[in-house]
């Protein structure tokens, strides 16, 4: 298969090209449909069975390309997504390659990764080692901006986590400090909104037993004691990113937008602080919450505050199953010539689709390209690491094929 994948290099940066080249940015409906038809057409090619899978209208999403193939042993679920983060705004900028780097939106986060499935599969067919093994690709259509309610943009997703024995993700690889990492464990990703509201009054009657605090300093209390009695439990962050504070307050969560009308000498009604969570288990997500919720009641006088959470990105926690998993990937990385692959610091990544099922099977993230620039007009892909990374996943499934035990 090392053989082959070399051999067919160029091929695979041909069809990076080709999607590269399509401009796909979450809510450029088209151009994710654009690039769902390429990668159908390869999975088509290989005798999958596919499905285009649309969104109910108020989802406003293009969808997701599900590619299934049938057969017995280990049951794989191969995860990439169609969409960058790219939109109209953004301008385009296309594939373009020089001195071994590409460039271009999405080249890196994650086209890369769809090619390499694409190619890794490509491999095993070439050996015969394909033919037999069950295999459900999902390329999903709006990893970077996911459609709500999740329960919809993501049930296809999820039955199929339900399904795999093993989930693959192809978002970017790791590689710093001259070494691989192995992806295990990603955080999750919610948001929160806290509300506050106080007694409006002319700003010399603030502190009085009738006016008490007013809203921004209950609001100032709250975030000063998540600081100090929530922070600082290994892989739990939370994050306050946006505040609006005044008399008049309109804020949108969902468009991150809000308007605010307020004086120096008005003691302020309303404000509405809008942030995110991420933890490394559900436990600890629950446990911080519920600090969260103690604080925001302990009101000081003449105020109120409530607390809301929002669904996100589950975590995906470094299972027993998921460290197997590392172990195995690690081997080959080591088998094709490079360093063993230690497992990364789960700070070091953001939420992906894969964490929608790594509750219900073994999970490894990270199989795709190296490069850098991701969500940056400088987003690039080291070519040479295109073949590298179908080689890992192509062995990597096939190793875990034929020992389909769980062993």
């Amino acid at each position: 298969m090392a053989d082959w994948i070399d051999a067919h290099a160029e091929d695979a940066i041909a069809l990076l090209k080709e999607a590269v080249d399509i401009p796909s940015g979450t809510l450029n409906h088209d151009g994710v449909r654009a690039v769902g038809t390429v990668m159908r057409r390869e999975l088509d090619a290989l005798g999958f069975a596919t499905e285009w899978i649309d969104m109910p209208p108020e989802v406003d999403r293009a969808g997701h390309l599900v590619g299934r193939k049938g057969g017995s042993g280990r049951r794989f679920l191969l995860i990439g997504h169609l969409d960058t983060v790219f939109e109209e705004e953004d301008g385009v900028r296309p594939f373009e390659r020089q001195d071994g780097v590409a460039r271009g939106h999405g080249v890196y986060d994650m086209k890369a990764g769809n090619t390499i499935i694409v190619y890794a599969l490509k491999a095993l067919e070439e050996i015969g080692a394909l033919g037999d093994l069950p295999v459900v690709v999902a390329y999903m259509g709006d990893e970077e901006k996911y459609g709500r309610p999740v329960e919809v943009s993501r049930a296809a997703l999820i039955e199929a986590g339900k399904w795999a024995d093993v989930a693959l993700g192809f978002e970017e690889a790791m590689y710093f400090d001259d070494t691989d990492w192995a992806t295990v464990a990603r955080r999750s990703s919610s948001g929160w909104v806290l509300t506050v509201t106080g007694v409006q009054s002319h700003s010399s009657d603030i502190f009085s037993e009738a006016v008490g605090a007013g809203a921004i300093f209950e609001a100032g209390r709250i975030l000063d004691r998540f600081y100090e009695e929530v922070r600082g439990e290994q892989n739990l962050t939370f994050n306050a990113g946006t505040i609006q504070g005044g008399t008049e307050v309109e804020y949108d969560p969902a468009g991150n937008r809000g308007k605010t009308f307020g004086k120096t000498n008005v003691v302020p009604r309303r404000v509405v602080v809008h942030g995110g969570i991420r933890a490394i288990s559900q436990d600890q997500l629950d446990r911080a919450r519920e600090e969260m919720r103690r604080i925001v009641a302990d009101n000081l006088p003449q105020t109120s505050a409530t607390i809301e959470f929002g669904d996100g990105y589950p975590p995906m926690s470094p299972t027993d199953g998921n460290m197997a998993l590392a172990e195995e990937l690690s081997a080959i990385n080591v088998a094709l010539g490079r360093k063993p692959m230690p497992p990364l610091d789960p700070s070091k990544r953001g939420a992906a689709d894969i964490s929608f099922v790594a509750p219900y099977t073994d999970a490894l993230a990270g199989l795709g390209g190296i490069g850098g620039g991701g969500h940056t007009p400088d987003e690039h892909l080291r070519l040479e690491s295109l073949p590298l990374a179908i080689k890992r996943a192509a062995i990597l499934i096939y190793r875990l094929g034929r020992n389909d035990s769980g062993d």
